[in-house]
C-alpha cells in the first residue's frame, strides 16, 4: 500500500476523532452552563457544617429548599439552625422562612424568627418577625419590633445590631423591665 495513503487516511482519522472530541468537550460545556441556570429543590435537609479549623460550625434542620445556582439565591422553609463555638451551641435561629443572598453571604429571616444567645448567665431569647444575618462575620439585625427575654431583663426594642463574637448589642426605643 502507498504511504500517501495511509497519511491521508491517518490525518482523515485524526481530524474525525479531533473534532468529535472538539464538538463532544464542547457540548458538555454547553451543558454545563445550562445546568448553572437551573434551579434545585430539596426536602427534609439536615446540614453539619465545620469551619476551616475542622470544628462544629453550624447544625441545621430544613423543611423545603430551593436554590437558583446562577443567581445564587436560596429560598427555605421551616429552618432551624445552631451555630456552635468551641464545640458547645452558642446561638440558635429558627423561622419559617429564610432567604440567603450571595452564596449566604446575607441570610433573611422572616415570620416567626426566634433567635437565643447562649450567655454565662443563662439565655438571651430575641423574637421578631425579620432578622437579617451575616454568617461569615456573625452579625445580626433588624429595624422591627425585637422582644427580649434574658435572666435579667425583659424588654421590647424597636430594632437590633448585634455581632455574636464580640456579645454586643445595641437595641434602639427599649421599653421593659431589668434585674440586675
Amino acid at each position: 500500500m502507498d504511504t500517501k495513503v495511509l497519511y491521508v487516511a491517518a490525518v482523515v482519522v485524526a481530524a474525525v476523532s479531533g473534532g468529535y472530541y472538539y464538538y463532544s468537550g464542547k457540548e458538555q460545556k454547553l451543558a454545563a452552563d445550562a445546568a448553572q441556570s437551573m434551579t434545585y429543590s430539596a426536602e427534609n435537609i439536615h446540614l453539619t457544617q465545620t469551619n476551616e479549623d475542622g470544628q462544629l460550625y453550624v447544625k441545621a434542620t430544613v423543611d423545603r429548599l430551593e436554590q437558583d445556582m446562577q443567581k445564587q439565591t436560596a429560598n427555605l422553609d421551616n429552618l432551624n439552625a445552631s451555630m456552635y463555638q468551641n464545640g458547645e451551641v452558642n446561638s440558635t435561629f429558627a423561622a419559617k422562612k429564610a432567604h440567603s443572598y450571595n452564596d449566604n453571604e446575607k441570610v433573611v429571616l422572616s415570620e416567626q424568627v426566634s433567635a437565643s444567645k447562649i450567655l454565662t448567665q443563662g439565655k438571651m431569647q430575641l423574637d421578631t418577625t425579620e432578622l437579617t444575618l451575616y454568617p461569615q462575620s456573625r452579625d445580626i439585625e433588624t429595624d422591627k419590633m425585637v422582644i427580649v427575654q434574658s435572666p435579667q431583663a425583659e424588654f421590647v426594642s424597636q430594632g437590633l445590631k448585634a455581632n455574636l463574637n464580640e456579645g454586643q448589642y445595641e437595641f434602639f426605643n427599649i421599653r421593659g423591665t431589668y434585674e440586675p
